[in-house]
């Protein structure tokens, strides 16, 4: 789908600047997160980064986003960060400054402004309803492929593109790997890998795209997590091991003593062990894959 006939599709996109700079330099810990804004999150500094909010043309205006980088430095290795259901806060924010930290351009668009401000909710449960039910597959994917684009002619190596995404966005680490021919790799933390599919929102989900991934994957699960399921983990390995090239040499990590969001190192299913392993375990996958920063090569 281009970006025209995008444009036709979609409502457009709602900057509103003041808004977006009041965002910007508040504590970034969303209110959904609700008491876990109380604890102690990592912190990365941005010393030696190009750190900060950019403008990202796409279908229906200009969408903000997130982007660290090194300074100085240009061809990196982009990878596109899609986060959680609660908006591209601090912990996503900070994400990007570790992976620049280690080489990459790290780019976290705002794949939610033009349903709303996921940072304003203090309900889960009228997130879900008022937002995130609202955004079809096919918009993130168009935004995705703006970033993509975008970060391409700004200091990004068009040829080396990785992805990596938390609980929701961890779903469309899977779905873009089945989109995009030109991706190297992803990795995938807790997304949903079963649903209930909406032809209109949410036509497949990762167990159904497995025989068009283009790009391997490397999933993070917990063990212990009661809505990723164990069988839903059997099933998506089952897929893999039926579908592309790309999808044979997938693989996915359970790790024990983990339940959903292991890696979110602001709330209280945060598993340190866990979540370092992790961690180190995607960007070895990068790595392998050719997206390694010329710092690790």
């Amino acid at each position: 789908m281009d970006d025209k006939h995008l444009d036709s599709l979609l409502p457009p996109l709602r900057l509103n600047r003041r808004g977006f700079l009041t965002a910007a330099t508040a504590s970034g810990f969303c209110l959904a997160a609700g008491p876990v804004m109380a604890q102690t999150a990592i912190k990365t500094d941005a010393k030696g980064l190009t750190a900060g909010w950019v403008e990202i043309p796409a279908a229906g205006g200009n969408m903000r986003a997130y982007r660290a980088r090194p300074e100085k430095a240009t061809r990196l290795p982009t990878v596109l960060v899609v986060p959680e259901i609660f908006g591209v806060h601090e912990y996503i924010q900070d994400v990007c400054r570790r992976l620049a930290h280690v080489g990459y351009q790290a780019i976290a668009p705002d794949l939610f402004a033009r349903q709303g401000d996921p940072t304003k909710y203090t309900e889960i449960a009228k997130l879900q309803a008022e937002i995130i039910s609202k955004i079809p597959d096919a918009q993130v994917i168009g935004d995705l492929d703006a970033t993509a684009k975008w970060a391409g002619s700004h200091d990004g190596d068009p040829a080396m593109l990785g992805i990596v995404g938390f609980c929701w966005g961890g779903r469309f680490v899977w779905l873009y790997s089945a989109h995009n021919r030109g991706l190297k790799a992803g990795a995938a933390f807790y997304g949903a890998l079963r649903g209930k599919r909406d032809d209109t929102l949410r036509p497949k989900f990762p167990v159904d795209i497995a025989g068009d991934m283009h790009a391997p994957v490397r999933g993070a699960y917990g063990a212990e997590d009661t809505g990723i399921t164990q069988d839903d983990v059997a099933a998506m390995r089952e897929a893999l091991a039926k579908g592309s090239a790309a999808a044979k040499a997938s693989v996915i990590d359970v790790y024990q003593g983990a339940g959903h969001a292991f890696h979110a190192d602001y709330r209280p299913s945060y598993r340190k062990a866990q979540a370092e392993q992790a961690w180190g375990r995607m960007l070895e996958w990068f790595s392998q894959h050719n997206l390694a920063p010329s710092s690790q090569t």
